[in-house]
């Protein structure tokens, strides 16, 4: 397995497509639960094709990341050949950006000398989705860009 198994609920969320997956495989239903009851190491073999299947999807058509810690927003626009990076550094300890309080602090004080703006291109390793996976499994969240073409807008 190259990511992680999907869970439960996302199998759930996803049932018409893994049918889908099964029939290019010519397994039938019966064929499907004969395999969970009587084999399965083969049937955890199949949904681990299937979960690598969606998140090669997913990833691929992924364009933005966003982590937000504390102290740090980390944007990233995924390119064809390399990411690129903008960091949100606030240097204030008692404001954290992941409440709405701090994050109020962080759009009123964009300009003060406590917020550092740093900016990074960083060249994919071999595998380019599994680059992108581990970030996600560090905590970041595939989104629309917004963020990260305003900051992107603002520095530059």
């Amino acid at each position: 397995m190259k990511y992680a198994r999907l869970t439960k609920e996302q199998f759930e969320e996803l049932h018409q497509e893994f049918i889908n997956f099964l029939a290019t495989q010519s397994i039938t239903a019966n064929e499907w639960a004969n395999l969970k009851a009587n084999k399965p190491e083969l049937a955890e073999m199949e949904l681990d094709v299937f979960s690598d299947l969606i998140w090669e999807g997913v990833l691929n058509k992924a364009e933005y990341l966003e982590h937000f810690s504390a102290q740090h927003i980390y944007l990233f626009r995924l390119g064809k050949n390399k990411m690129k990076a903008i960091v949100i550094n606030v240097k204030n300890s008692a404001v954290d950006i992941t409440t709405p309080e701090g994050y109020k602090w962080l759009r009123e004080n964009l300009m003060d000398e406590r917020v550092e703006f740093l900016q990074a291109d960083k060249n994919y390793t071999e595998e380019k989705n599994l680059d992108k996976f581990k970030m996600i499994e560090q905590g970041a969240l595939i989104t629309k860009g917004d963020l990260f073409r305003y900051f992107d807008g603002l520095i530059n």
